[in-house]
């Protein structure tokens, strides 16, 4: 069954509740202790057909909801069936590309699972293999997993998918772009024919026909907004500034009390700006591959949190992290192409809320920003600024308060046996962890972003983690060759 060939549904905007797309008491009164009370387009779409039972294609931008959307329908499918998983025997399996996304899907499922007695446990690379066996030899209901680890723990017979009864794929055109698919269709094939299969995503490009045509028995589309589609509380400009005078207008961006995330295209980047913004009294973190997944987790806690207002991250950051209240997303960097910047620009403007989409330009970027607006279909308003443009301080609002405080150089250090790659007092500590690796002093804290479930989740668990009897993991390194891809 193609894409093309399988029948599809647009978004009503009628009014629904969850009780009316078949979602069970117990669990509405959790949505509904949390304050969700009112489904999003993408879950009034899908929860009648998925709760049915049905195979769906669910298609709609990040932010949309769609991670409650095959959450609800996973967790009510397993309750029903209260024989329980055995070790290494789970009964559901959510794949999903990075580890920030796994993290992020684990803190939506949890209050959920554990309400209906389901355990689950989170398999990624990055941290120690060893509490993730330990929690599927125990027995775990639902398995949440990035594919490259999942595979490993598969051949090393940890994990057995022959009772899987529903499978969710996330992200999958991310899985596309980041070169999963063979893996990913090396497990789907290890799951019943005759199992539920959710696909959830933001486009259907790129190779992800093909897993709609080989796992996918009839399924339903449901569209609602795709990553194209402008978002209508999300105002974009776009400031040309001198090339000598972009560090300081990239500073004034960072300095509001409003939570901000800055874009840089390298790692590299990203690091030393958040290292410059911080020893300029505006205490930031920075988010990029190059960074150990303990101190990824403290930075992206402290972020969500309130403890500091300001990211600096590469790509890693424009999918699958969902953080409350971003108010002013700034692409220091124009991306390559234009699904990354609407992917990046996703990040504000979430759950109906409004949000700030700044892209600075130099004036030798002023074809290539042309282009990516064009592709993007946005129109942003453009002005060409200095640092102190009165437009600067409309886009910020009030100046946060400075903190100076001192940052230490990064320091190289061995992997040593049992601790994590990347370790530092100050993320043993749970102090926020910086460019440097060295604990920080805390920003004044603010309102942050909710906790737990929410229709736009905030900071994730630590990942990792496992719940309904499967064990916390701990942080020793043991990622194989192929889970550190994921």
């Amino acid at each position: 069954m193609s894409i093309a060939s399988a029948p599809e549904r647009v978004s009503s905007d009628a009014p629904m509740s969850f009780a009316s797309l078949g979602v069970s008491k117990n669990l509405i009164d959790i949505l509904t202790a949390r304050g969700i009370t009112e489904p999003f387009p993408i879950q009034r779409q899908t929860l009648p057909d998925s709760l049915a039972g049905l195979d769906i294609i669910g298609r709609g931008r990040t932010g949309s909801g769609k991670t409650l959307a095959f959450v609800l329908p996973l967790v009510a499918r397993l309750a029903e069936n209260r024989k329980g998983s055995t070790p290494r025997h789970p009964r559901g399996l959510v794949l999903v590309p990075t580890r920030e996304l796994a993290a992020q899907v684990a803190e939506t499922l949890e209050p959920l699972a554990r309400a209906l007695g389901l355990s689950h446990v989170v398999i990624h690379g990055g941290v120690s293999a060893v509490p993730q066996v330990k929690a599927l030899t125990r027995g775990v209901d639902i398995v949440i997993a990035c594919p490259g680890r999942l595979e490993d723990l598969m051949q090393q017979r940890h994990c057995k998918l022959d009772q899987i009864a529903v499978t969710i794929v996330d992200e999958a055109d991310h899985m596309a772009d980041l070169g999963f698919l063979p893996v990913v269709t090396r497990v789907l094939d290890k799951t019943p024919k005759n199992s539920q299969r959710l696909l959830f995503s933001a486009t259907l490009d790129n190779g992800v026909d093909v897993l709609v045509k080989k796992y996918l028995h009839s399924p339903v589309t449901h569209s609602v907004d795709s990553a194209e589609s402008p978002v209508p509380d999300m105002t974009h400009h776009v400031l040309c500034v001198e090339r000598e005078n972009k560090p300081a207008l990239v500073q004034a961006l960072a300095s509001g009390q409003g939570r901000t995330l800055l874009f840089t295209r390298t790692k590299h980047t990203a690091k030393k700006l958040a290292h410059q913004l911080s020893q300029n009294g505006i205490p930031s973190v920075d988010l990029h591959g190059n960074l150990s997944q303990t101190v990824r987790t403290k930075n992206l806690e402290a972020f969500a949190s309130g403890e500091v207002l300001v990211m600096v991250a590469t790509d890693i950051a424009a999918r699958g992290i969902h953080v409350d209240d971003i108010e002013l997303v700034v692409h220091v960097d124009p991306p390559a192409e234009h699904k990354a910047f609407l992917h990046r620009s996703g990040r504000t403007a979430r759950a109906g809320a409004s949000g700030t989409v700044v892209t600075v330009m130099t004036p030798d970027q002023k074809s290539d920003v042309d282009v990516l607006t064009r592709r993007a279909g946005i129109q942003p308003q453009r002005t060409k600024v200095q640092p102190n443009h009165p437009l600067i301080a409309e886009l910020t609002g009030p100046l946060a308060p400075k903190r100076m405080r001192e940052i230490p150089q990064a320091q190289p250090q061995a992997q040593k046996q049992g601790q994590p790659r990347g370790r530092r007092s100050g993320a043993a500590k749970g102090k926020p962890v910086g460019s440097g690796g060295k604990p920080r002093a805390s920003a004044p804290a603010r309102s942050a972003g909710s906790a737990g479930l929410s229709q736009a989740s905030g900071a994730p668990r630590r990942p990792g983690s496992a719940s309904g009897g499967a064990r916390r993991p701990g942080s020793a390194p043991g990622a194989s060759r192929r889970s550190k891809r994921t």
